[in-house]
């Protein structure tokens, strides 16, 4: 039985050297469905996945990159298949890199670090806190926290929370330039922009109790493409921001930050999931279900 992987292996040595199931298909005169199927059956018998796929690009995963490695030769293959799936028998262990902004990271991802690493020691964290949009399969990302609509089918998402705007800045500031009450008295303000290679967040929307909507165009006195920095700026008094207030809350309860145009509302709100490719590894799966379970947006105001 255990020979039967044998021919498996072959399949998958040339799918990870060809970089897909066509070229391997193609390769081996076999029907790409063959070529799935084949490498399915080796996951299932490893008891991990061996491959990220989406719809433009496949890479090994931690554990296909170590089959490929320990199976380099055929000789010693059927003994270093077995310790591999003996191995993934025992607790999750192994690496995950986990993608999230940096104020996501800072308010939500830091304070479970600790019960995760309490409830998992085997596994290596590898945080990534960046303000911009990253490609999981091309960084190499196992689990990734964003905000707004998932056009990409090929990811698995969970809803854990919803994002929402507000307008803030520090008493000093508001002292010194006065508090505006009405979205078009901005002009005559410091305002403080979020901004990056796919955002420009100057456009700021208004609704009042009455349901009246409208728009302004923000100049940017500062603009910045770290949420981190944009708060800073606004604590250190230098103008008004528009930020989602569950990432301020230390900020508000310190005072250094109270909330501008208290008579109007942002009228759009974002989706918050948790997301990864189809495939996971046992250590992924394990932080992914630790972080859904244990995931706490407030709701707002």
């Amino acid at each position: 039985m255990s020979y039967l992987n044998l021919p498996l292996l072959h399949v998958f040595h040339l799918v990870a050297a060809r970089g897909s199931f066509q070229a391997a298909a193609t390769e081996l005169d076999l029907p790409r469905s063959s070529v799935s199927k084949k490498i399915r059956q080796l996951e299932d018998f490893v008891g991990q996945p061996l491959l990220k796929r989406s719809t433009r690009q496949l890479h090994l995963t931690d554990v296909g990159q170590n089959l490929l490695s320990s199976t380099g030769d055929l000789e010693g293959v059927l003994s270093n298949l077995h310790h591999l799936k003996d191995d993934m028998q025992l607790a999750p262990k192994g690496r995950v890199k986990i993608s999230a902004s940096v104020l996501m990271g800072q308010t939500f991802l830091l304070p479970l670090l600790g019960g995760l690493r309490d409830t998992y020691p085997d596994i290596e964290l590898d945080l990534s806190l960046d303000d911009r949009t990253v490609d999981l399969l091309e960084e190499k990302v196992d689990i990734a926290i964003r905000i707004g609509q998932l056009p990409d089918s090929s990811l698995i998402a969970r809803k854990i929370g919803m994002k929402r705007w507000g307008w803030f800045a520090a008493p000093a500031y508001l002292t010194n330039k006065g508090t505006p009450n009405d979205p078009s008295e901005l002009e005559a303000h410091e305002c403080l922009v979020f901004s990056n290679r796919t955002s420009r967040f100057n456009f700021w929307p208004f609704a009042n109790a009455q349901g009246q909507t409208q728009t302004v165009e923000v100049k940017p006195a500062i603009q910045t493409d770290n949420s981190r920095l944009l708060v800073d700026m606004a604590c250190a008094g230098l103008g008004i921001m528009m930020i989602d207030p569950m990432f301020i809350a230390s900020e508000r309860k310190d005072g250094k930050l109270i909330p501008v145009f208290t008579d109007w509302h942002h009228p759009d709100s974002s989706p918050i999931h948790l997301l990864c490719l189809g495939e996971r590894s046992k250590a992924a799966q394990a932080v992914w279900q630790f972080l859904f379970n244990r995931w706490k947006v407030p709701a707002q105001p």
